[in-house]
């Protein structure tokens, strides 16, 4: 990261921080999660509100502070001070998160999540956001969990560990026992309060969308945004995510060494989910261990194959992929664990899916024209007329589309360590954001999200995957046709 530009500046109007008595970003790490696990989640419209500027004010000052000191400073203590606020920054923006929870949190995992986008120092981080967030002190959850189960979890469970193990935006995860068999089970339960939290965000996001009313597009927007705003209390309703897990289960045989979860519906509420426990490191721990390039490589495909799988064969976006859903199990073994956010296709999705694997599936790349790809994104994007006769926006859609399918039509693996590409996919996303290109239909949210997140793990591992083999497995193309 280059001194003399800091690019997260241009993401601090973006980002919210720490409450007023919350600790300073340079006190030990260990203090900031003890001081963070004794806090409700804050409600209320205003309160989060004034939470959220108050973090924003406090990061600008940090980089204003960096400005200052580094005007007569050389280069080298430049970068010095530099890298040392962008650390600083990052710690007050985990504590805020955390703090706040719910909506603003998932902000975190997102920035965390795409290489690129923010300093290392705030990937880094950011990164605890996905599973090793500061939970809750349990003495904050106990009597919500004696509601929902009926009785204390030590009386519903044998060992059960009141400390965390891991946490993130709505909900924590401890581990216990099961009576009688002893199976190790992890219990995760929702932060009380949650659900009012998303509904008081998304009340703040619609009073700063005003503005846009007078837009054409705004009938389309509030669709998307209120398509959005059910997805994520869909996500606090953890019955619906057992669901969710039972169907992804029987996505997968045994042998294909990809392992989701099993549900104790007699053990699980709308706000408490218990299910099996499973073993494996995250994508950040894994990586530590410096693993080669064949293993990298393996999960890479396990991975692939369980988002396409989803998406292709069984109608449903898995709409969450970052490193806090995936474990890497010691026998080679994919765990595939969070099924929150997901999105189930109504026929207009399949259809416009379909279309789009016709035209880049089943029709040589020699045969196939900008105009052809044009008619199909401009339908399934739900454009007026005259937007899609707008040669600019038609472009940027279509270069989109093409960059989404590059690794599916390249032949052979395909280097996503190669961030060049994965660049030139936000940059171009970045742009058609710039340029008010919003007008979308509300399922396009859910694939997006999948098609970055998917390639935005396969960039971090490194990992050289046929991505084009596995689609036309799941897809069933031979011989030029979909079948």
């Amino acid at each position: 990261m280059s001194s003399t530009s800091p690019r997260i500046a241009e993401l601090i109007e973006a980002l919210p921080v720490e409450p007023p008595e919350a600790v300073e970003p340079a006190a030990a790490f260990p203090d900031l999660l003890r001081q963070l696990s004794r806090r409700r989640v804050p409600v209320g419209r205003l309160n989060r509100l004034w939470v959220l500027g108050t973090l924003q004010a406090k990061v600008a000052a940090a980089y204003l502070a960096w400005w200052l000191r580094s005007g007569y400073a050389s280069a080298d203590e430049r970068e010095r001070t530099l890298n040392e606020t962008h650390l600083t920054a990052a710690l007050r923006l985990l504590g805020g998160m955390t703090y706040l929870r719910g909506a603003i949190m998932k902000l975190g995992q997102i920035i965390a999540t795409h290489p690129d986008v923010a300093p290392e120092q705030f990937a880094d981080v950011l990164g605890r956001l996905h599973f090793e967030a500061p939970p809750m002190h349990f003495s904050l959850l106990r009597e919500f969990v004696r509601n929902e189960l009926g009785a204390d979890p030590e009386d519903v469970f044998d060992g059960f560990e009141t400390k965390a193990f891991a946490a993130a935006s709505l909900g924590q995860v401890h581990r216990a026992l099961l009576k009688g068999t002893q199976q190790r089970v992890a219990i995760k339960i929702q932060y009380p309060n949650i659900g009012r939290t998303i509904r008081d965000d998304f009340r703040n996001l619609m009073a700063f969308l005003t503005p846009m009313r007078l837009s054409g597009d705004w009938e389309n927007l509030r669709a998307q945004f209120e398509d959005v705003r059910h997805k994520l209390d869909l996500e606090t309703d953890y019955e619906q995510e057992a669901e969710n897990l039972r169907f992804a289960r029987a996505a997968y045989s045994e042998d294909e060494g990809i392992v989701v979860p099993r549900v104790f519906p007699e053990l699980s509420t709308k706000r408490v989910l218990t299910m099996d426990y499973l073993q494996g490191l995250h994508l950040g721990k894994f990586l530590a261990t410096d693993p080669p390039q064949e293993l990298r490589d393996h999960f890479g495909h396990k991975i692939s194959v369980a988002v396409v799988r989803l998406c292709h064969s069984k109608h449903l976006v898995y709409a969450d992929v970052q490193p806090g859903n995936f474990l890497f199990m010691p026998d080679g073994r994919l765990g595939f664990i969070d099924f929150g956010c997901c999105h189930y296709e109504d026929d207009g999705d399949t259809r416009f899916k379909a279309e789009m694997e016709r035209c880049y599936l089943g029709t040589p790349a020699a045969d196939r024209t900008p105009e052809a790809v044009r008619e199909p994104m401009a339908r399934g994007n739900d454009l007026t007329a005259e937007q899609a006769a707008d040669e600019a926006r038609m472009k940027l859609i279509v270069e989109l589309s093409d960059w989404a399918w590059e690794p599916i039509l390249h032949k052979g693996p395909f280097d996503f360590g190669d961030l060049d590409y994965f660049r030139r996919g936000a940059a171009m996303y970045g742009e058609a954001i710039r340029r008010r290109y919003t007008r979308s239909r509300p399922a396009n949210t859910w694939m997006i999200r999948s098609i970055f997140g998917l390639r935005a793990m396969l960039a971090r591992l490194k990992a050289r995957i046929d991505l084009g083999a596995i689609f036309r497995e799941e897809v069933n193309v031979s011989d030029g046709e979909v079948r």
